[in-house]
């Protein structure tokens, strides 16, 4: 599915505006996420945009923002708090409720996790929440700057380095991270519970994912991340995460898993999808196969186009054709490839065309055969290429009957 990326803006609690883009299909959306970085990232940082566009891509449009202070967001970062940072999640569900898109799904990436897990509670049509890597508390990332302690303590702040980064740390960021617990939130959440964690999470400890489990009740589920970093910085568990998070959180957003479309050996069944203006599920027997036309003529481009499959069928069946003379020779072919393209042309271009009138199509299609194979034998599968059955067809006479089913069916 096509994925878009707009940018947009809203106002966060304390006045600032605050910097976000919004992932959609360009189709319809199935529901809207929230999505919160990790503690001092942003929105950009390669996770969040990777999950997004993940969840986006099947269906489930993802707002990722910068807590104040953060990347394009306006405000001071030394300000700010945990607990600013839940009201400017509940500030983002805010806006998304006014443009008629409030969010059923709210996701959080290490402290943000932490955040969604404080902030679901006060955005009411959330009916699923996700954690990837968090905190049981906020307290946790306090070790990050305890040899600052001692100076914040006695002059109310200090200039700390996270993630080769300087930041303002002040005295009532301490206070208020040390003072929220987040058993009684998360115990009641009352709503579907997903903990994504890394038994090997070097920055916050699997631990943490057996205090999120625990106090939540039922709906609620676990998903090791095995290997992955804190940060998800390698593109398969990024990935994996949205993939995941799309299959379950459909159960929660009532989406029916739609019964895959059904064909009888030997024959084709196309239907539309109902997603975009041409986008078509196909069968071919037992096989699942997908059709869109691309962006430019208002389709989506969510699968190949008609004379693509023509196309298609053509490379294959003169591979399949290729592989098959040169076993029964013995010939040393090691693999084929087909590389074909399709054009309209006109008729009087055509030196060897029996039609002189008008425009045809036309089928340009190399080929490439890889092997000790000598000139007499690549020239020999140059002719037997024309000979495959699809190509057969295509140039010869072919009739096409149409006939309505009875309705119903």
């Amino acid at each position: 599915m096509t994925v878009t990326s707009e940018k947009l803006s809203f106002a966060g609690t304390g006045g600032q505006e605050l910097a976000a883009r919004l992932e959609k299909p360009r189709g319809r959306s199935h529901a809207v996420a929230l999505f919160a970085h990790c503690f001092t990232c942003t929105k950009d940082i390669f996770a969040a945009a990777r999950i997004a566009a993940g969840l986006a891509s099947r269906g489930i449009a993802v707002l990722r923002f910068d807590f104040t202070g953060l990347g394009h967001s306006e405000g001071e970062f030394a300000n700010t708090n945990f607990s600013s940072n839940v009201d400017d999640l509940v500030a983002a569900a805010d806006h998304l409720r006014s443009l008629g898109t409030a969010p059923k799904i709210v996701i959080g990436h290490s402290l943000g996790g932490a955040a969604v897990l404080a902030a679901a509670g006060r955005i009411p049509e959330a009916v699923a929440v996700a954690t990837i890597g968090a905190p049981a508390d906020p307290a946790h990332v306090q070790h990050l700057f305890q040899a600052a302690r001692p100076e914040i303590e006695a002059k109310g702040e200090a200039e700390v380095l996270l993630a080769g980064r300087p930041f303002t740390i002040k005295k009532q960021f301490l206070e208020d991270i040390e003072a929220t617990r987040l058993e009684a939130a998360i115990g009641d959440l009352r709503k579907a519970l997903l903990v994504f964690h890394a038994p090997r999470d070097a920055t916050v400890g699997i631990e943490n994912a057996g205090r999120i489990f625990g106090a939540a009740k039922h709906p609620k589920s676990f998903v090791s991340l095995d290997d992955a970093d804190h940060l998800l910085t390698r593109r398969e568990d990024a990935t994996y995460v949205a993939e995941v998070l799309a299959a379950w959180a459909g159960r929660y957003l009532g989406l029916a898993q739609a019964e895959p479309l059904k064909a009888a050996s030997g024959t084709v069944v196309v239907q539309e999808a109902g997603e975009g203006k041409f986008a078509q599920h196909v069968a071919a027997g037992p096989h699942q196969l997908r059709a869109d036309e691309p962006l430019s003529v208002g389709g989506e481009d969510s699968g190949p186009g008609p004379y693509d499959l023509v196309m298609a069928g053509l490379g294959a069946c003169t591979s399949m054709t290729l592989r098959l003379y040169a076993e029964r020779k013995g010939w040393p072919l090691e693999r084929v490839t087909v590389t074909l393209s399709h054009d309209k042309i006109h008729a009087e271009d055509c030196a060897d065309c029996e039609t002189k009138s008008g425009r045809l199509d036309r089928i340009d299609r190399r080929l490439l055969v890889e092997g000790a194979l000598d000139d007499e034998q690549r020239a020999r599968l140059l002719e037997i290429a024309d000979k495959c059955p699809v190509h057969r067809t295509l140039e010869s006479e072919v009739v096409v009957t149409t006939g309505l089913e009875p309705p119903g069916l």
